[in-house]
Order: structure tokens, then C-alpha cells, then sequence
């Protein structure tokens, strides 16, 4: 049986309806997961569960809308995932928010709660929500996608880097709490990728020369690059890794 194995394994992915989320979910269901799709609109879910199923079987996704903002939906995530499929193995917690560029001093209290409500406290819900029954069967895995921005700092994206750093540090504590419990807690720390969310840095041509000129690799990434790092951490290949920061990122933080 392969490492990577994830044949029995239901998993929830946050912001799946594209980019490095719909990465993940369609790697997943690649390695035998059953996966749950959610984002704010239903029909971009409906979208992505239906091509995963036509890939690899009929009920391999479910598509579920909700928005990380709302406690509520989250829980009714869950409850649909759980009457769904009966159970959850894999939570990643990769949908998030940054509504901002620019300095710190210029931000506005909403803008900046927004962020910090979105990328830390909503993740630290859905965990929750999802962890108690991950430790009845003393097995799991909660995967959350930070970035290297929480560990470097950024004149432009300072409150989205500062919400990303405490996810790192969300892992590890929660990794503490849990790993007695056979539940383990990781992050990815992807470097600039290629997607919608991160436009505004990748179309900006000073930006793009920057994270293309000075990193190793010389280019910056795609979305499928970051989805192995996923199936990895989900899989009992990552078993005896907790608490860690999978960085992804071309040697920019090199």
C-alpha cells in the first residue's frame, strides 16, 4: 500500500473552488479521498465536484457554500460533511482574506479585522468543529495553508502577513493539545503561486521581476506544485510530523 494512500479518508478543503485549494481537492480525490468542496458561491462548488466526479466516481465530492466568516456555516460544513460521509479525517483550512495593500498605517480597523477574523480566527473554528471526533478514533490530520509571508515582512500585505505568522504558530499550539490525541496539526507556507487571490502581486510586473529574478528556482509557482505538499500531510507518510511549517516557495526564504 502506497504512503499516500488516502482510500477511506474523508477530507474538507476551504476555498477549493479554484487555486491551490481546488489543487489540493482534486489531488486528494487522485489519492482516494473522499472530498468536500466549499466556497462562498455554490455554483463555482457545484463546478469543481462535478468535474472530481466525473474524474473518479460518482459521489468522490460533495460541493458545500460557506463562508468562513459565518460560525454558522461552518458548522453546517461540517454537519453536512459528517451526514455525507459519515465522518472527517482531513480538515484544511486554506480559504482566506486580504483585502488591503499598502502600509499598516493606512489601514482601515475593518480591513484589518477582516483579516484577522478570516485567516486565524475562523480557521481555529472549523478545527474545532472538526477535531473532537478525530480524537474518538485517535487519528486525523488538519492541514492549514499559511504562507511565507508569515515568516518575512511585506511594506504592502503587512496584516495578512501578521495573520499568516499566527497560523504557523496556531499549529503549533493546537499541535500540542491535540498530538496526544493521535491528531496531527501542519501548515504549508507557500511562496507567491500563480492564482486569482494572489493577482495583485504576480500581475504587477516590479513584483513578479522581484520573485523571478532573486529566488532559485527563478519563477514563481503553480497551484498543483503546492497540492503534493497536501497530500503529504494528509497521508500517513507525514505520521510522525506535527507542529511544522512545509515551505514551499522556489528558495525564496533561502
Amino acid at each position: 500500500m502506497s504512503l499516500f494512500d488516502l482510500n477511506g479518508k474523508v477530507a474538507i478543503v476551504t476555498g477549493s473552488s479554484r487555486g491551490i485549494g481546488r489543487a489540493i481537492a482534486e489531488r486528494l480525490a487522485e489519492h482516494g479521498a473522499r472530498v468536500v468542496i466549499s466556497s462562498r458561491k455554490q455554483d463555482a462548488c457545484d463546478e469543481v465536484a462535478a468535474v472530481i466526479n466525473a474524474r473518479h466516481g460518482a459521489g468522490t465530492a460533495i460541493a458545500v457554500a460557506a463562508s468562513i466568516s459565518s460560525k454558522d456555516a461552518l458548522q453546517a460544513l461540517v454537519a453536512r460533511t459528517n451526514e455525507a460521509f459519515g465522518h472527517i479525517d482531513v480538515v484544511i483550512c486554506n480559504a482566506a482574506s486580504n483585502p488591503y495593500y499598502g502600509p499598516l498605517a493606512n489601514i482601515a480597523d475593518e480591513q484589518f479585522s477582516k483579516i484577522l477574523n478570516n485567516n486565524i480566527i475562523s480557521n481555529h473554528w472549523l478545527i474545532s468543529m472538526c477535531v473532537p471526533q478525530m480524537i474518538e478514533r485517535k487519528d486525523g490530520s488538519v492541514i492549514i495553508v499559511s504562507s511565507i509571508g508569515g515568516l518575512r515582512g511585506s511594506a504592502t500585505i503587512g496584516a495578512y502577513c501578521i495573520s499568516k505568522a499566527a497560523d504557523l504558530q496556531l499549529a503549533r499550539n493546537l499541535a500540542h493539545e491535540y498530538g496526544p490525541h493521535g491528531v496531527r496539526v501542519n501548515c504549508i507556507a507557500p511562496g507567491l503561486v500563480r492564482t486569482d487571490f494572489a493577482r495583485a502581486l504576480w500581475e504587477n510586473p516590479a513584483t513578479l521581476k522581484r520573485a523571478t529574478t532573486l529566488v532559485p528556482l527563478r519563477r514563481i509557482g503553480e497551484p498543483d506544485e503546492i497540492a503534493g505538499a497536501a497530500v503529504y500531510l494528509a497521508s500517513r507518510a507525514s505520521s510522525f510530523m506535527t507542529g511544522q511549517a512545509m515551505v514551499c516557495d522556489g528558495g525564496a526564504t533561502i
